[in-house]
């Protein structure tokens, strides 16, 4: 038996809040909402999706402790299958993620799964997943030195450090708006081809790469690399620059990395990541011929979880 509260005490049979949930389930959510459910749990409650979860926490206190966030700002997220990302929460120090923070959000922007709300800047991060099919991770951030680069309109000089040169490269500079609009996350479409970071002017950087990792990497880089220049000018003496063939050396080796360059041609075959570590859930979870048979699967384990998380609620609130 389970006592539920409002305005007067009823008690009611587990069966029975099941039921009202399924007929509230019914009335409020279309077949499309519910149908794909228990892919989505699945996914979510992957043991692929617990590592990446792991490894945007840990990406997330980097960040933090070299402060290149403050506050609740900046944002990272992970294309986990070919409908969903996990990303993190809005209003959310990086350094105070958890595995509850993250969420599961679709191609539309809709969490689908998650105790709290999605950042409102991921829009942006969706622009570059349909834009790049090489993209699994993206990570926007305020690190100071980038960020006065991108405050004061200026771009980086190149062909100075080998690292900057093979690994980042010219670095553009998206043009300013409002943040978490979808104006804002267009803003970087001329530029996302052809690099993997990006300045947003009086923004901050958003960077891109097959992991959460390697992204956070690109972010040390392009930061180190523009502090490195702001301590350069203050000195007496020029800047050095690398000769043209030792930049057409680094090129090469950028080439066989595969990197996006803008001096370089677009490559002619784009990485496919169609085929994502979540595969083989989605798979188990939704055979091909049981179309109504998911979609019925789908409703029941809505219906189950909600059930389960109303006697929870209610059975705590009696102690």
């Amino acid at each position: 038996m389970v006592t539920i509260v409002q305005g007067g005490t009823i008690i009611l049979e587990p069966k029975d809040i099941k039921a009202i949930v399924r007929a509230a389930v019914l009335k409020c959510v279309s077949d499309l909402d519910f149908k794909d459910y228990s892919t989505a749990r699945a996914i979510f409650d992957s043991p692929e999706a617990k590592t990446v979860k792991r490894e945007i926490i840990a990406v997330g206190k980097k960040l933090w402790l070299r402060e290149y966030v403050d506050g609740n700002g900046g944002n990272i997220s992970f294309r986990i299958s070919k409908d969903y990302v996990l990303c993190t929460p809005t209003l959310c120090s990086k350094a105070d993620l958890t595995p509850a923070s993250i969420s599961l959000v679709n191609f539309e922007n809709k969490k689908i799964m998650g105790a709290s709300d999605h950042t409102s800047e991921l829009l942006l991060h969706l622009e570059i997943y349909k834009a790049v099919p090489s993209a699994n991770a993206v990570i926007h951030c305020h690190p100071p030195h980038a960020t006065a680069y991108a405050i004061t309109g200026s771009v980086p000089l190149g062909d100075i450090i080998p690292e900057q040169e093979v690994f980042i490269g010219p670095v553009a500079t998206a043009p300013y708006e409002t943040p978490g609009t979808k104006s804002f996350a267009e803003t970087i479409l001329p530029f996302v081809r052809s690099h993997n970071s990006i300045l947003l002017e009086n923004h901050g950087i958003v960077c891109w790469a097959d992991t959460v990792t390697h992204a956070e990497w690109y972010v040390e880089i392009l930061e180190n690399y523009c502090r490195t220049l702001i301590l350069a000018s203050q000195l007496d003496g020029p800047i050095r620059r690398l000769a043209p063939e030792k930049i057409a050396a680094l090129l090469a080796i950028k080439q066989r990395l595969r990197l996006p360059d803008a001096r370089l041609p677009a490559p002619k075959n784009e990485p496919d990541r169609s085929v994502f570590v979540t595969d083989s859930v989605v798979a188990a979870v939704r055979p091909r011929d049981r179309t109504s048979r998911r979609r019925d699967r789908g409703l029941e384990d809505l219906v189950r979880h909600i059930t389960a998380e109303v006697i929870r609620f209610a059975s705590n609130k009696r102690r």
